[in-house]
């Protein structure tokens, strides 16, 4: 199997089903996203222990399979890290679906990067970008409470 076909598996497993696709119980930090565009939307709930660690994250939502592969691919990876860690972590995302070629932090092993390479792809297709940026953007302002809805028109991307 090459690097194409890897990447198009995890998108089309993580668009199909899912990972924490559902509303965490207690959470203490939400925030809402919207790409009027496609259509996608997202609902990210957080759970920050007394440390700001991720002790939980899932998100609610609609969309193409980018959006919903993205939002799915990011709870898995962020959960269980802290704050500082993750606001890192989607530093560097971003950085790499905008201008870089890979990912560059050391906070992921390995598997977790080939599961964020396998969204680099979107590049190519500016469109895309928001699609799969979207749960991202929207998990910063859960963080830092900056916003009620990220809507991706108002943003640059």
């Amino acid at each position: 199997m090459n690097l194409k076909e890897l990447y198009q598996e995890i998108i089309l497993d993580h668009g199909k089903n899912p990972r924490n696709l559902r509303k965490t119980d207690n959470f203490n930090k939400d925030a809402k996203g919207h790409n009027p565009l496609c259509g996608d939307k997202v609902h990210v709930y957080l759970k920050l222990d007394e440390n700001k660690k991720v002790e939980d994250i899932s998100f609610e939502g609609e969309g193409c399979a980018i959006s919903m592969a993205s939002a799915s691919i990011m709870t898995d990876l962020v959960k269980g890290k802290d704050e500082k860690d993750v606001k890192e972590i989607v530093s560097d995302f971003l950085q790499m679906i905008k201008e870089k070629d890979e990912i560059q932090t050391n906070l992921l092993k390995e598997d977790e990067k080939t599961k964020l390479m396998c969204l680099s792809g979107v590049k190519q297709f500016p469109m895309r970008v928001k699609c799969a940026t979207l749960s991202w953007h929207t998990l910063t302002s859960a963080i830092d409470r900056s916003q009620n809805e990220i809507n991706t028109e108002n943003m640059d991307l």
